[in-house]
């Protein structure tokens, strides 16, 4: 297997340098894997050492390993469809124009600015969102990045199924995949913490999304954490196209095809942010997390990077991180394709 030098450097990089306190992080190709666990879990309020098998905050990764299989499971049941409105399920919803596949692919023209959203209590957060979003020019014409798109998923998801969307997670997703240790309720001891904030502390067990943690089971953009072993069967079960009999193969594969329907982009399927092989362009889908994660798969060359990182910890004021891992997933893409020569 190649070792992919260069892209582990600077994973520890990431420890040596104080960017982030710690680093879970695993590189597979095929049935071989390489697995790092290093560095602190926190430095505040003490310093604690990182353990193998602890729970990190996923932040926006709860999108796609979330959300998005969920939405899948309910389009192979036909009770969703991508051409459906938003308005089908949330008749408060005030245009009719933007469908699932537009919230799916971050194109529905939705910016999901709350004033004072910290300050609302669930219901009404929820009820603000659904009703005060207001539709831009950028609608069906542009990629735009926002959460408001996945916390719809979500309530789409509750009120075709009658459940929380981490009741749906669980059992549509991380239950069939026997992914016991990702939940919307971590073992506190077991999590690591995030970011010191004035009034929360040390957060740490609780999802450090101000969204997830004010809608709780109720948020479809965050709130999930989960470990790296979990992620990589995960990983994986998209790679196989199997995932557990949950989802068909021909559902799997929109994962890894463009399904904007726009002119000249080629940049999101359901949920994932598409990459390009610097060598032949084949596709690979990606995603992070605001908290420090992400993940990306390569399904041509059977091949995917997990890594759990705290670059919250103790503040979220870090460039240095953000910087770094631009440098790190142009590295592993370099690295991944080599191989292949």
């Amino acid at each position: 297997m190649n070792q992919y030098p260069k892209t582990q450097q600077l994973l520890v990089n990431l420890v040596h340098q104080h960017i982030v306190p710690g680093i879970s992080y695993c590189l597979f190709d095929g049935e071989q894997t390489i697995r790092k666990v290093m560095g602190e879990a926190a430095w505040l309020p003490e310093e604690e050492p990182l353990r193998s098998g602890m729970q990190y905050d996923l932040a926006s990764l709860t999108k796609v390993v979330g959300t998005v299989p969920v939405i899948q499971q309910l389009m192979q049941r036909r009770l969703v469809s991508l051409d459906d409105p938003v308005t089908r399920f949330l008749p408060e919803f005030t245009d009719s124009r933007p469908t699932v596949r537009n919230l799916l692919t971050h194109a529905s023209g939705l910016h999901g600015y709350i004033p004072h959203r910290n300050q609302l209590g669930p219901q009404e957060l929820k009820r603000a969102f659904i009703t005060t979003q207001r539709v831009d020019d950028s609608f069906n014409r542009q990629i735009r990045y926002a959460d408001v798109n996945f916390l719809l998923l979500g309530w789409i998801i509750e009120q075709v199924t009658g459940e929380s969307v981490a009741h749906a997670i669980r059992e549509l997703v991380t239950q069939p995949l026997g992914m016991a240790d990702t939940s919307y309720h971590p073992s506190a001891v077991n999590a690591v913490p995030t970011e010191k904030q004035a009034v929360r502390g040390v957060i740490r067990g609780q999802s450090h999304d101000p969204k997830g943690y004010i809608l709780g089971d109720d948020c479809g953009c965050a709130g999930l954490f989960s470990t790296l072993a979990d992620l990589e069967t995960f990983g994986r079960s998209l790679i196989e196209r199997q995932m557990n009999g949950q989802l068909s193969a021909s559902l799997i594969d929109m994962l890894f095809t463009d399904q904007t329907l726009i002119p000249g982009h080629h940049s999101r399927s359901l949920g994932w942010k598409l990459l390009h092989s610097p060598v032949d362009g084949h596709i690979l889908i990606s995603h992070t997390g605001f908290t420090g994660t992400w993940i990306i798969l390569d399904r041509q060359q059977d091949t995917g990077m997990v890594v759990l990182t705290n670059r919250v910890h103790p503040s979220a004021k870090n460039q240095a991180f953000l910087d770094a891992r631009d440098h790190i997933f142009a590295t592993y893409l370099r690295e991944n394709q080599q191989k292949r020569l």
